[in-house]
């Protein structure tokens, strides 16, 4: 007899002997139907997820239209697209956006009503529209801004999340619209806060990795406003397709080469500093391979918990081959430590940003030139103008480099380098209420 059969033997007479002492056991799903899964409310969530280390969880729950309870009369929620198209006839790279920003609608009606209008400012009356907003970075940058008042808006309360208006249609899967500024509308039009430009697209979407940042936007948090601002991106990376149209020229864009990315954000107030940071665009200075499968986002600033400001705090994931790594104060078992330092010079604004739990690291540097962004514009739910040096781009250039700790033959813990990573078309924010440098 082989030492297989022998244990394949004793393994029997074992399970013979233990069986007799045992009771017999039912299994408590035996007698369910193969679909019992079905019959969960949809609400309960899987326990597993819980302890899973993954963020990536899409949740269209936190996707979906927030403005309700309080936030309907004091509060913003937008749907956020950066994407890159392909000039149908030079060839040339363009980088887009798109974003349907609404606030206060339970104060609104037939026309928008805006917040720095001067007779609105007087008569304390607060912001209330869909804004449509959409633009490029680079060559030609600008942002275009439609506007409708609430009774020409139309927006499904529950899940998955659809938001309409005259030609503008955004949901999870697709968005199309039509946004048009004159320069006559630019001059007497200050309040849209706009710039004169026409854009025309027709998108589908495929939200492929998610950054669920746990239970910070937790359906506890989100009922209880316990933050100021919001942040879920149910597409870290999205893959776009069909064509844009911008100033007459036609731009295609297609899946591989769009390094697409969705996410929301909602609340009552911004936050300052105010950072964003993410790319899909990834290769690899060790092996000089494109990764295909990985994305990295951060976001944050100095959170808001009510009116208690925190310390300096950034939310960060990075997917890397399928392997996730996450940055997150919220989750604090974790023990994330993060420092950043985000500097503006003449032409240029630089980020810095170094995240690390006890078993990994990130460094990130990330640049993006000040002739290629835009300084976007938000009126606040309050009716005031609070981020005029809002620095938003889509051709930002970085590096990153991330580590894992790994036990050396010397019985130490050392770190070990996972990958020093080039990252393009990087999607990068940076802007502060009162000044534009940060503090170290």
């Amino acid at each position: 007899m082989s030492i297989t059969d022998d244990m394949k033997e004793g393994a029997s007479k074992v399970k013979n002997m233990v069986g007799k002492h045992l009771p017999e056991i039912p299994n408590p799903l035996e007698h369910l139907p193969d679909n019992w899964r079905d019959y969960l409310p949809k609400s309960v969530p899987n326990p597993l997820d819980m302890i899973d280390m993954s963020f990536n969880h899409p949740d269209e729950f936190r996707d979906a239209f927030m403005l309700k309870g309080s936030l309907a009369k004091e509060g913003y929620d937008w749907w956020w697209h950066s994407f890159t198209g392909v000039n149908s006839k030079t060839g040339k790279e363009k980088a887009f956006y798109i974003e349907f920003y609404t606030i206060n609608p339970e104060l609104g009606g037939d026309q928008p009503v805006f917040g720095q209008m001067n007779m609105e400012k007087s008569s304390g009356k607060r912001p209330s529209y869909l804004m449509v907003n959409v633009g490029s970075w680079g060559e030609d940058a600008a942002q275009l801004h439609r506007f409708f008042g609430w009774d020409d808006v139309n927006v499904k309360d529950e899940v998955p999340f659809l938001i309409s208006a005259a030609e503008c249609f955004c949901s999870e899967t697709r968005t199309l619209g039509k946004v048009e500024v004159t320069p006559e509308d630019v001059k007497n039009h200050p309040e849209w806060l706009s710039d004169a430009g026409k854009m025309i697209w027709d998108l589908q979407i495929d939200k492929e990795i998610a950054f669920n940042v746990g239970y910070g936007a937790s359906k506890t948090m989100r009922e209880t406003d316990a933050f100021q601002m919001f942040w879920h991106a149910q597409g870290m990376k999205s893959a776009f397709a069909g064509q844009v149209i911008w100033n007459g020229e036609v731009y295609l864009v297609s899946p591989d080469t769009c390094y697409g990315y969705a996410d929301k954000n909602w609340g009552k107030d911004f936050t300052s500093p105010w950072v964003w940071l993410s790319s899909n665009h990834l290769i690899s200075n060790l092996t000089g391979q494109t990764l295909e499968n990985s994305v990295f986002d951060i976001g944050g600033g100095c959170p808001k918990v009510g009116p208690m400001e925190l310390d300096r705090k950034l939310l960060s994931a990075f997917y890397y081959e399928g392997m996730p790594y996450e940055f997150n104060f919220s989750k604090v078992w974790t023990l994330t430590k993060t420092k950043f330092r985000c500097k503006e010079t003449a032409t240029k604004i630089i980020w810095r940003v170094m995240q690390e739990t006890p078993t990994v690291k990130m460094y990130t540097k990330v640049e993006c030139l000040k002739k290629d962004m835009l300084k976007i514009r938000y009126e606040a739910p309050d009716g005031s103008f609070r981020h005029k040096n809002l620095w938003n781009g889509g051709n930002g250039t970085g590096n990153i480099k991330l580590y894992h700790k790994k036990i050396t033959l010397k019985n130490k813990w050392e770190w070990e380098l996972v990958d020093d990573i080039e990252a393009l078309n990087i999607g990068c924010e940076y802007g502060e209420y009162d000044k534009h440098k940060v503090k170290k």
